[in-house]
């Protein structure tokens, strides 16, 4: 099956100028052209797409993706390379995970230090 450019940010929930900005950057180099030179997608492109929408809100560097994209069009013999690339980005998520759970505890202690103060304001309060 094969999308136009709104179809598959649609289907992506992307805006088509990010679409475009992607290709631009290098990171839709198989994308496919009509005679019209519209943009064709199709079923792989959109498994791509998923996939950079979910590194991207993971924070991974253009770059990253860029030399991801480099290096699948070397082939196969690459993968090692790719793989690394994504473990490496998994340890920063994986330290960035960590601050966040120590951020959401001194968060969720703060909440409780002002559910105290607001106890204690409503029992003075109510006792006149």
């Amino acid at each position: 099956m094969a999308f136009y450019i709104k179809e598959a940010a649609e289907k992506v929930n992307l805006p088509t100028h990010t679409l475009r900005y992607y290709e631009q950057e290098g990171l839709l180099p198989f994308i496919k052209r009509d005679e019209n030179g519209n943009r064709i997608f199709d079923e792989n492109d959109l498994l791509w797409l998923e996939l950079i929408v979910c590194l991207r809100k993971t924070d991974i560097p253009l770059a990253e993706l860029r030399a991801i994209v480099e290096l699948t069009k070397e082939g196969d013999s690459t993968a090692a390379k790719r793989k690394q690339i994504l473990e490496k980005h998994k340890e920063k998520m994986m330290e960035k995970q960590r601050d966040l759970d120590n951020a959401f505890i001194k968060i969720k202690e703060k909440i409780g230090f002002y559910d105290e103060i607001e106890k204690k304001y409503h029992k003075e309060n109510l006792s006149f």
